[in-house]
């Protein structure tokens, strides 16, 4: 298979950071847990584009806009400074699609915050349990043991068997071979809807770790929307549910939506 084709794309000014910037990577993937995190930074921090990211890998096909406008999937990376902390945000429309694509992608993004300085790398991404929650836990594992002892002072259950798949993965991984810090905030999420409670849930101690304060009041709402979609599901499968028959075996319930 030959190597994919990567191209990162200069949209703006390469900043000068005045402190390391911390690298936070949103990919879509379930329940849009990261990538909905990571918009609403963009969003209220009104972060400036620095890069789009274009690969072969991606899927074979074009997104069209409100103008009527085609552009290829892509991946972006933003950038914030503030006051004491700066940002390189990444949100993508999609994830490379074979193994080799994505190792290559993670290691040019983090060579691109390399070259910025970046000092850690958070992946924001779903803990899929198959069941609705009304209070998302959040999850976590890092590339090093102390990272991991801090976790129970901001309320993360730090992970202790398992596997992370796809970038979320990749990129810490590849981080700590590089001797970089790097850390997965994983949010609580049925696996079955757009997950803004969760979302919500995993940004909110992300912040706290980064030291960096944002208005949520729109991840707000979009968390409502979820619990009022997750309760619409809940009373329609219990609709479905119909007692049985004398001398016939209730069916189990799973908990799964087909």
């Amino acid at each position: 298979m030959p190597d994919p084709e990567i191209r990162f794309i200069q949209t703006g000014d390469m900043p000068k950071p005045k402190t390391a910037p911390h690298l936070v990577c949103g990919f879509p993937g379930s329940g849009f847990v990261g990538k909905l995190a990571v918009d609403h930074l963009i969003e209220e921090l009104k972060a400036s584009r620095l890069v789009d990211i274009y690969s072969s890998s991606f899927p074979p096909q074009v997104l069209i806009g409100t103008d009527g406008t085609v552009d290829l999937m892509k991946n972006s990376i933003f950038w914030w400074e503030g006051d004491g902390a700066s940002l390189l945000l990444l949100t993508g429309e999609t994830q490379p699609q074979n193994p080799d694509s994505e190792y290559a992608l993670a290691g040019q993004i983090l060579d691109f915050a390399g070259r910025l300085g970046m000092k850690e790398v958070f992946t924001l991404a779903a803990y899929i349990t198959g069941v609705f929650v009304e209070k998302p836990r959040v999850f976590g594992t890092a590339t090093d043991a102390g990272t991991v002892a801090a976790f129970a002072q901001n309320n993360i259950s730090a992970m202790d068997s398992g596997s992370i798949t796809g970038m979320n993965g990749l990129v810490i991984g590849i981080a700590k071979m590089r001797g970089m810090r790097g850390t997965c905030l994983l949010g609580e999420t049925s696996g079955y809807v757009v997950d803004a409670k969760a979302s919500k849930a995993v940004l909110e101690i992300l912040l706290k770790m980064i030291n960096v304060k944002v208005d949520m009041a729109n991840l707000d709402k979009r968390a409502k929307d979820t619990e009022m979609l997750i309760q619409t599901i809940e009373q329609q499968m219990a609709g479905k549910e119909r007692p049985a028959a004398e001398g016939q075996q209730r069916p189990r319930n799973t908990g799964y939506i087909s």
